[in-house]
């Protein structure tokens, strides 16, 4: 939006040079003016904008120097000419749908999962559960282990039947697991009366992701 009106705190209006809700504000200004008066006027516009409608960052433009100032980083300033906007084009990508990924503690132990799961597919397959059967496999252990922490099952609900009912040597997994997928492909109405009750527990999962019948993956023991 162009020349968005705003409604500032002193009760006076203001007009924005350009607006995209939620992503930049943009205020322009002739050469050699005063860049951060102008970020200062940006500023207030910003302030008298609703929460759902702050943008990510303001960039001050004088049609020679960029300032852009990066909200979600404590108004972090980032400054260039016109002819080094190439060289700065990654500060803009958000424009175009991408994201900052940034690695938290979490992600460490997500990536050690990941490569367990690896460690499983190496194994299931050196014992000959390959091809489409392992994928699929490995892709319904996946979705058990996100369920467990979305809400889609009981938090926890899947690793704890695991740790609970299974023996420590591991002899009885590839058992259990084989179970907890017929159960998640049958509709709670068609489940036997004397299903174990901790089996109960676990939804009916629609959508043809357990319709397909496995071979049991008897796993390897240490």
């Amino acid at each position: 939006m162009f020349e968005h009106k705003v409604k500032l705190l002193d009760g006076s209006n203001g007009y924005i040079d350009l607006f995209w809700k939620g992503y930049i504000l943009i205020e322009m200004k002739s050469p050699g003016k005063d860049r951060k008066k102008a970020f200062e006027q940006a500023k207030a516009y910003a302030n008298a904008l609703q929460n759902a409608d702050m943008p990510k960052g303001i960039l001050i433009c004088d049609f020679v120097h960029f300032d852009y100032y990066h909200l979600e980083k404590d108004a972090e300033l980032t400054s260039f000419t016109i002819d080094e906007l190439a060289e700065y084009i990654e500060l803009f990508l958000f424009l175009a749908g991408y994201k900052d990924v940034e690695y938290k503690k979490q992600d460490a132990v997500n990536i050690e999962a990941a490569e367990k799961m690896g460690e499983l597919h190496d194994t299931l397959k050196e014992i000959g559960y390959t091809g489409h059967q392992l994928e699929l496999y490995l892709v319904r252990l996946l979705f058990c282990l996100f369920a467990d922490d979305t809400g889609i099952f009981e938090h926890d609900h899947f690793i704890k039947y695991i740790l609970q009912r299974t023996n420590v040597d591991g002899s009885d997994l590839a058992m259990h697991i084989q179970k907890i997928f017929e159960v998640l492909n049958t509709p709670k109405e068609k489940r036997l009366r004397t299903l174990d009750e901790q089996l109960a527990r676990f939804p009916y999962i629609n959508g043809g992701l357990f319709k397909e019948l496995l071979p049991t993956a008897d796993f390897n023991l240490p």
